[in-house]
C-alpha cells in the first residue's frame, strides 16, 4: 500500500508505549485473585430456556460458579430507567435477563472458574434444553411487513413523484447492501476489580468510560462515585464500543455476585453474537433536465433491525442536502426480525445511503450522457437545500477539481469496455462522500506544574485515531511548549466530561474544551507574571505577549520574558489549574456544516476469471483544518480500505434455516488484507472555517469511507458494461448473466 504523504506530520506521542507492549488494553488488567468467566450463547434463535444441566461444569476442577437467569443478582427491567448515550428506540436488551430467547447466539448462562481455560472447558459441558419458537431473519422475505422508522427526516420538498415522471431523462434502480461486522483487533473484555468496600474499578473497552460507568451503576442500582471506569488504550472499535456490550454486563455481575474481581472477553466467534452494521434495501430514482440538473429525487430504506428496539440511523438525509434539487421525496422503513439490534457502525448511514444515491448519480450521468464528475459539477450546491441554510464552508469543487487532476480523470473515455490492460478491463468511477461536521459540549481540565510540564485530561476515548496526539497538539501550540512537555490523560470516567468518542466530532469537542481550558490558563499564568516583583511583564495584555519555550515574553521585546516555573514559584503553589467547558456556538445554527470528498477508483477486472482488483484510488477530502497530517492521512486511508471492504468482499451470511451468521470468524467473514489494497492517495483540500467551531476543525474518521463503495461500483460498470447493485460485489456476481463475455 502506498499512501502519499503531504509533508511531515506529528507522530503518534502513544506510540512507542504500543509498539513496545506497555500499553494495556482492557483484558490485560490483571490484579490478585482475579477469576475469569466465559460466556455460554443459545443455539436456538427464538424460543425459551426451559432448562440448564450445569452438574458436570460445576464438578470441574477449578470451577467456582455458573450465573443464569435463575441465581443472578438483581438487574434492572427492561422498564427501569437506564443509561446508555448511544440506546436505540426501545426496550434494550438485558444479557440473563429471563427465559426468553430473543436471537440466536444470545447469552444464557456464564461460567466462572479460576483460569480462562477452565471456565471455556466448563462452558462446553453445560446442556441447554429449549422451547423452540418459529423465527424469522430473512429481510427479503420480511420486507411487505415493515413499519416506518422512528426517526425525524428532512421534509419532502416539491413534488417528486410528477417531476420524476415529467423529465425527459429519468433512472430508476433497486440497491442493496449484506450486513457488515466490526471486526476490531481488540475483542471485547472487561475486567471488574471488586474492592472490599464493595466499589468497582472497570476496566472495559469502550468509545465512552463515562457512558460505561453510568450504564453499569443504572443495570445495578450502584451509587455515585460506586464504579470508575477506565479505558486508557482501546484496539479498534469503528462504533462497536458505543453502547456496552454483553460482556460488560457479565462481568459486573460476577463481581458483585461472587464479591471478587472477574474477568469476561469474549471470543472472535462471539463478536458475531452482538451488533453490525444493518443489511438494507434501497430505491432510488433519479431524474434530470436536458442540461442535466436534478429535477427530482425519489429515494427510499428498508433496513434490519430487532424485535425489541428500532435502529435506525442517517440513512437518507444525504439525499436530500447534498445537490440542489426542487423535487425530493424520503420513506425510511424498518423490518423487524429476531436477531440482536444493530449498531453504528463507521459513517452509521451514510456509507449506505450515499452508496444508493452515488451508484444513482452514475446510472443518470450515462442515461443523460453527461461525464460523471460534470453531471456531480452542474449540480453542486453551497446551501444545504434540506435546511435553507448556507454552508460555513464547502470545498466539494476543489475536492472535485485536485483528485481529478491527480487521478487523470480527463484520460476516461466515457464508453463502458473501452479501456483495457492486457486481458483484465480497466475501469475508472467515482462518487462523493459526505459526513456532519458536529460538535458536542465536553470539559477539560489542564494544569500547570512547577517544573513547566503540562496536564491536560478530559475523559474521551482514543480508539486508534490519534486523540493522545492531537490533544497533546493543541494544548503544546497553545501554551508554546514542546510535546514531550505536554502530558494528556484521557479514558477515565472520574475525568472532566466528554461525549462518546464517534461520529468524527471528538476533536471539534474535546479538542475545543482542551484549548479553551488552556486560553483560560494562558490569561491566568500572565495574570500571576504580572504580579511578580519587578516584573517585565506588569503593564501587558494577553495580545502583546507570546508564550514559547516554557515562558511569557513581550513580543516588542523577547528578552523581556518569564518562564513558568518562575512564575509558579512566585505564586507559591505547585501547580495552577483550568476547568474549562465548551459547547457548540450559536453562530452555528445560521449554517449547514459537513465535511465532504471526492473518490475516484480504477479497477481491473480479469476478463477471464472475473476477479476484481482495486488498483488505485485518490480521494480529496476537505474537512476545515487538519491538525495532524500523519494521523489524519491515516484515518482516511484507513476508511478507504474499510470501503474496498464494503464494496467488494465484506458481508455477514445469513443461514436464515437456522438463524445465525455463518461466517463467524476472520476465516470466513472476508475483508482486505495487505494483498487487496494497492496505490490510495489522501489529498487534504485547504478549507478555511471559523464558524465550525474555534478550532476550525471539522473530523475526518467518518469521511474516508463514505463514497467508496460505489466507486467501486461504478467503476466495475465502466469495465465490464454491467451494473451489479448488490454489495459486496463478489465474483459470483461479476459472472452472473455473463457479465464479462
Amino acid at each position: 500500500m502506498t499512501v502519499v504523504h503531504l509533508q511531515k506530520a506529528v507522530p503518534r506521542v502513544d506510540g512507542p508505549l504500543k509498539v513496545t507492549g506497555q500499553a494495556l488494553y482492557a483484558g490485560e488488567f490483571s490484579v490478585p485473585d482475579l477469576a475469569f468467566g466465559f460466556v455460554v450463547n443459545a443455539t436456538i434463535t427464538k424460543g425459551r430456556l426451559l432448562g440448564l444441566d450445569v452438574s458436570e461444569a460445576l464438578a470441574q476442577p477449578g470451577v467456582i460458579e455458573v450465573l443464569s437467569h435463575l441465581n443472578r443478582p438483581k438487574m434492572a427491567s427492561y422498564d427501569e430507567s437506564y443509561t446508555d448515550m448511544d440506546a436505540a428506540d426501545g426496550k434494550p436488551f438485558r444479557p440473563l435477563y429471563n427465559d426468553r430467547i430473543l436471537y440466536s447466539g444470545q447469552p444464557i448462562a456464564l461460567v466462572v472458574a479460576e483460569t480462562f481455560e477452565a471456565a471455556r472447558h466448563a462452558a462446553a459441558l453445560i446442556r441447554a434444553q429449549y422451547s423452540e419458537e418459529e423465527h424469522a431473519t430473512d429481510l427479503a422475505q420480511a420486507r411487505d411487513q415493515a413499519h416506518e422508522a422512528p426517526m425525524e427526516l428532512p421534509e419532502n420538498r416539491g413534488n417528486a413523484p410528477a417531476a420524476w415522471a415529467a423529465a425527459p431523462t429519468r433512472i430508476e434502480a433497486e440497491y442493496h447492501s449484506a450486513a457488515e461486522f466490526h471486526n476490531p483487533m481488540e475483542m471485547h473484555a472487561s475486567t471488574v476489580i471488586y474492592h472490599k468496600d464493595g466499589k468497582l474499578t472497570v476496566h472495559d473497552k469502550t468509545q465512552g468510560v463515562q457512558n460505561s460507568a453510568q450504564f453499569v451503576s443504572s443495570i445495578f442500582g450502584l451509587g455515585e462515585g460506586d464504579v470508575k471506569v477506565i479505558s486508557p488504550f482501546v484496539g479498534g472499535a469503528f462504533g462497536s464500543g458505543l453502547r456496552p456490550q454483553y460482556q460488560l454486563v457479565l462481568a459486573t455481575m460476577a463481581a458483585l455476585q461472587l464479591k471478587r474481581s472477574v474477568r469476561v472477553t469474549l471470543t472472535r466467534q462471539q463478536m458475531f453474537t452482538f451488533g453490525y452494521r444493518p443489511e438494507t434495501y434501497q430505491q432510488v430514482k433519479l431524474a434530470c433536465d436536458s442540461d442535466g440538473k436534478l429535477q427530482a429525487i425519489d429515494h427510499s430504506a428498508l433496513g434490519i433491525t430487532s424485535r425489541f428496539e428500532d435502529f435506525t440511523e442517517m440513512v437518507l438525509v444525504w439525499s436530500a442536502s447534498l445537490y440542489a434539487c426542487p423535487n425530493v421525496k424520503l420513506a425510511y422503513q424498518l423490518a423487524a426480525l429476531d436477531v440482536y439490534t444493530p449498531l453504528d457502525m463507521r459513517a452509521p448511514g451514510a456509507v449506505l445511503g450515499v452508496y444508493a444515491l452515488e451508484s444513482a448519480m452514475d446510472e443518470l450521468a450515462y442515461a443523460a450522457d453527461i461525464d460523471p464528475l460534470e453531471l456531480r459539477i452542474r449540480n453542486f450546491t453551497d446551501t444545504d437545500p434540506a435546511k435553507g441554510k448556507p454552508y460555513s464552508s464547502k470545498e466539494l469543487l476543489e475536492c472535485y477539481r485536485q483528485a481529478a487532476e491527480r487521478f487523470g480523470w480527463e484520460q476516461r473515455s466515457m464508453a463502458p469496455r473501452s479501456m483495457r490492460d492486457g486481458n483484465q478491463l480497466v475501469g475508472w468511477g467515482m462518487a462523493t462522500g459526505v459526513w456532519e461536521a458536529m460538535q458536542q459540549p465536553a470539559t477539560a481540565k489542564a494544569v500547570m506544574n512547577i517544573d513547566g510540564s503540562l496536564v491536560v485530561a478530559s475523559a474521551t476515548a482514543d480508539i486508534g485515531t490519534g486523540t493522545y496526539t492531537v490533544m497533546t497538539q493543541i494544548a503544546a501550540e497553545n501554551l508554546g511548549l514542546p510535546l514531550d512537555k505536554v502530558t494528556f490523560k484521557l479514558g477515565d470516567s472520574t475525568l472532566p466530561k466528554a461525549p462518546l468518542e464517534g461520529g468524527s466530532f471528538t476533536v471539534s469537542s474535546v479538542g475545543t474544551a482542551v484549548k479553551l481550558a488552556c486560553d483560560q490558563l494562558r490569561q491566568q499564568l500572565l495574570d500571576a507574571a504580572k504580579e511578580m516583583d519587578e516584573s517585565p511583564l506588569a503593564k501587558a495584555e494577553l495580545e502583546q505577549v507570546v508564550f514559547a519555550d516554557g515562558g511569557i515574553s513581550l513580543k516588542t521585546d523577547p528578552a523581556q520574558r518569564v518562564d513558568f516555573t518562575a512564575i509558579l514559584k512566585a505564586s507559591g503553589s505547585p501547580s495552577m489549574e483550568t476547568l474549562a467547558s465548551a459547547e457548540p456556538a450559536e453562530e452555528r445554527d445560521n449554517y449547514a456544516t459537513g465535511t465532504h470528498s471526492a473518490v475516484f477508483v480504477e479497477v481491473k477486472v480479469d476478463e477471464d476469471f472475473g476477479s476484481v482488483q482495486v488498483s488505485r484510488v485518490v480521494t480529496a477530502v476537505a474537512a476545515g483544518r487538519i491538525l495532524n497530517l500523519k494521523t489524519g492521512e491515516n484515518q482516511v486511508a484507513g476508511g478507504i480500505v474499510w470501503g474496498i471492504g464494503m464494496g467488494l468482499q465484506e458481508e455477514g451470511m445469513m443461514d436464515t434455516t437456522e438463524g445465525r451468521w455463518m461466517n463467524h470468524s476472520l476465516a470466513e467473514y472476508h475483508f482486505p488484507v495487505q494483498a487487496d489494497v494497492h496505490q490510495l492517495e489522501v489529498i487534504f483540500v485547504e478549507e478555511h472555517d471559523e464558524i465550525v467551531n474555534p478550532l476550525g476543525a471539522k473530523g475526518i474518521g467518518e469521511i474516508g469511507i463514505v463514497g467508496v463503495a460505489p466507486a467501486i461500483a461504478n467503476a466495475i460498470f465502466h469495465a465490464t458494461g454491467k451494473r451489479v447493485r448488490d454489495l459486496p460485489i463478489t465474483l459470483d456476481k461479476v459472472f452472473a448473466d455473463e457479465l464479462l463475455h
